[in-house]
This record gives C-alpha cells, sequence and structure tokens, in this order.
C-alpha cells in the first residue's frame, strides 16, 4: 500500500510550485479555447462595421464621380471638399453599426491621424471597435486620400489586429 503520510513529508514549496504552475497553464489553456469564439466574433463584429463605412464612402465617390454637380447623402456638393464631421454624424445616425463592446463613446470618429488610432503606435492607447476617420476634410481634387482605420483586437499594433484603409476620390 503507498504510505501517503511519507510521500506528502517530501512535499515542499518547489513541488507545490510545479504542481501550481500546471493547474495555471491547464486553467488558461481551456478558458483561451472556451472563449475564442466570443472573441472571433467581436473582431467579425469590427470588421464588418469598418467595411460598411468603406462601402459607404466609395458608394458616394463612385456616384458622384458619375454625377459632379449632385449632392452626397448627408447634403454636400459632389465637386466640393467633403466635411469629416458631417461625414460620421450622417454614418452615425443612418448606418447601423454594431457594437461588440460596452463601448460609451460613438463608434465611428475623426482623428488627427487614423493609423496611430488603429495601430496604438507611439505609447497611444486605443479602443477597440471604434473606426478612426481623417479629420481632415476629403478634398475634391482627383487623387485626395482619406483614411479610415480601427483596431479589431488587442495588441492593436500586431499584424493583422487592424484595419487601415486609403479611399481616393
Amino acid at each position: 500500500m503507498i504510505d501517503i503520510k511519507r510521500k506528502l513529508k517530501n512535499f515542499g514549496p518547489l513541488e507545490a510550485l510545479v504542481i501550481g504552475s500546471i493547474i495555471y497553464v491547464a486553467v488558461m489553456l481551456l478558458w483561451t479555447a472556451s472563449t475564442r469564439s466570443e472573441v472571433l466574433q467581436k473582431a467579425n463584429d469590427i470588421k464588418s462595421n469598418h467595411k460598411s463605412v468603406i462601402e459607404f464612402i466609395n458608394d458616394e465617390v463612385n456616384n458622384c464621380s458619375s454625377n459632379n454637380e449632385g449632392l452626397t447623402s448627408w447634403g454636400e456638393k459632389c465637386n466640393s471638399d467633403w466635411t469629416s464631421n458631417k461625414i460620421v454624424n450622417y454614418v452615425l445616425s443612418n448606418i447601423d453599426l454594431k457594437n461588440p463592446y460596452s463601448i460609451d463613446k460613438p463608434l465611428i470618429q475623426t482623428s488627427q491621424d487614423p493609423r496611430i488610432q488603429a495601430e496604438g503606435k507611439a505609447g497611444q492607447s486605443t479602443d477597440k471597435g471604434i473606426i478612426f476617420v481623417s479629420s481632415s476634410n476629403f478634398e475634391s481634387e482627383a487623387g485626395s486620400e482619406w483614411i479610415v482605420g480601427t483596431c479589431v483586437k488587442s495588441p492593436c499594433v500586431a499584424a493583422g489586429n487592424n484595419e487601415l484603409v486609403s479611399i481616393y476620390r
């Protein structure tokens, strides 16, 4: 028969640390595996929001290129500069963006540099799920660039964890 008292007598802090570490690793692996589908769903919702905004703005660019004297959906002339804040307000009011996180901020915002906001560079913290667009107006000249970006999952700066798209007129 196994003498349990003798086995426990030789059980020291090193053995306790090893067993504790094994339990911790097992629990973390199980937790990661069980929450993976939820994390992927949130990332897909964020990508869907980003895609909706990109498609909307690209559709406006295409509509205005065929009708230069027309108006955009938010009421600005096609052949003039487009105001960033008007675009953001229109998107917030008229496009159903899914909020995968409990974000108290608008899901689309202007930013001086959406690249930094989406990637979280230079010590900048960024919120996952918020779409950042250039705060500078979308100029009417051909070839004008407007940047749209978002952080999909942490860490935002890692490859594949952010979405950045340039839109051209």
